[in-house]
C-alpha cells in the first residue's frame, strides 16, 4: 500500500497595513480632527474638521479613498496660497 501524503496548509496570509482615517486639520493644526465621509451615489466625498468646522468637498470614485480626499484639499490649500 502507499504512504498517505498530508495535505498541507497554505501559507497565512500578510496583514496590509490600514490607511489612516482621521487626519490633522491644515488650518487649525489639531491632529486626527479631518474625518472623510463619501456619498458615493451622488459621487461627492466630503472632509470636515470637527475643530474649526472647515471643510471640502470633491468628487470620488469608487476607488478613491480617504487618504486621496485629504491630500486633495491640501493641494487645493497650496494652489490658493500661490
Amino acid at each position: 500500500m502507499g504512504k498517505r501524503k498530508g495535505g498541507s496548509k497554505p501559507p497565512p496570509k500578510k496583514a496590509r497595513a490600514k490607511l489612516d482615517t482621521l487626519f490633522s486639520c491644515p488650518f487649525c493644526n489639531s491632529s486626527k480632527s479631518v474625518s472623510i465621509n463619501f456619498d458615493r451615489d451622488m459621487g461627492k466625498a466630503t472632509a470636515k474638521c470637527s475643530q474649526c468646522s472647515q471643510k471640502y468637498e470633491s468628487r470620488c470614485t469608487p476607488l478613491t479613498d480617504a487618504v486621496d480626499v485629504y491630500h486633495d484639499w491640501l493641494d487645493s490649500c497650496e494652489e490658493a496660497n500661490k
